[in-house]
């Protein structure tokens, strides 16, 4: 039996957010013969869920890790196996900050996106995940806990996203990791909080070797995975970094059923369509 840890974005998911559908077919293929697949994102679970349940990924032996490792989720009994959350004066200070450079920012609760002003970036990601963003006065004072994860979005420029991890580097070094998810998104969470040990939490639990586990990304988020699993596999859009840290790279990109190749040729064990 082999379990496929997958991203969404860029990777099991085509630029236009679908699942195409001959990576539907690998998957209800994986599954028919006992194999198993783990949506593994950066995503909120809200949005994870959706997707899991369009793929029939919530009964018996189905898992998600969601917000880049922050919380894994068992989907049959609805139970959260871990999380780790990010401190709320943690999240205040890069809410402050990101302001004074005008970036988007913007965190979450059990239930929606969470931003302090309505910004096309918003406007975009809510669509993109399909969780609703609710705009409150102060973050920070509106949660009664501490949440997983913040991010900070920059459509135009990742150079401003770049020049903003660099001058919260010495600030951040022993409260929160940041990490880029895509060219345009830089997110802030835990330090526990990597897809990487979200791989090494559900093996253990779910009983597979490592060696049996294949993990599939494309971007830096996906890396501690892609390091963790038995067979790591780069998509071939993915960025020159994640592509070194792999053993293999997809001949066909995510708009092209790449995902559907990972799996017919180191799962399923035959030519990809």
């Amino acid at each position: 039996m082999k379990v496929v840890f997958t991203d969404l974005d860029g990777t099991l998911l085509a630029d236009n957010k679908d699942i195409t559908p001959d990576n539907r077919r690998a998957i209800a293929e994986a599954l028919q013969q006992g194999h198993k697949i783990v949506i593994t994102t950066g995503r909120p679970l809200p949005s994870a869920r959706k997707l899991a349940d369009s793929l029939g990924l919530s009964g018996e032996g189905c898992y998600l890790i969601a917000s880049n490792g922050g919380l894994i989720f068992d989907c049959a009994r609805q139970k959260i196996l871990f999380e780790t959350t990010l401190k709320r004066e943690y999240v205040r200070h890069l809410l402050d900050e990101s302001k004074k450079r005008h970036i988007h920012c913007h965190s979450y609760s059990k239930t929606n996106v969470l931003c302090e002003s309505r910004t096309k970036e918003l406007d975009y990601y809510e669509k993109a995940i399909n969780v609703p963003a609710l705009v409150v006065p102060d973050i920070t004072a509106y949660l009664k806990y501490d949440p997983w994860k913040v991010i900070l979005i920059d459509r135009d420029s990742k150079d401003r996203l770049l020049a903003f991890q660099s001058d919260m580097a010495e600030w951040a070094k022993d409260k929160c990791a940041s990490i880029f998810s895509c060219e345009f998104m830089l997110e802030y969470c835990p330090f526990d909080a990597t897809k990487g040990r979200g791989v090494e939490f559900l093996c253990r639990y779910m009983g597979i070797p490592r060696e049996d586990a294949i993990a599939a990304g494309d971007a830096e988020n996906d890396i501690s995975m892609i390091r963790a699993a038995g067979l790591g596999v780069a998509m071939a859009n993915a960025s020159q970094p994640t592509k070194d840290a792999a053993d293999v790279v997809t001949v066909r990109d995510n708009n092209h059923d790449g995902f559907a190749e990972i799996i017919d040729r180191y799962v399923l064990n035959k030519e990809s369509r």
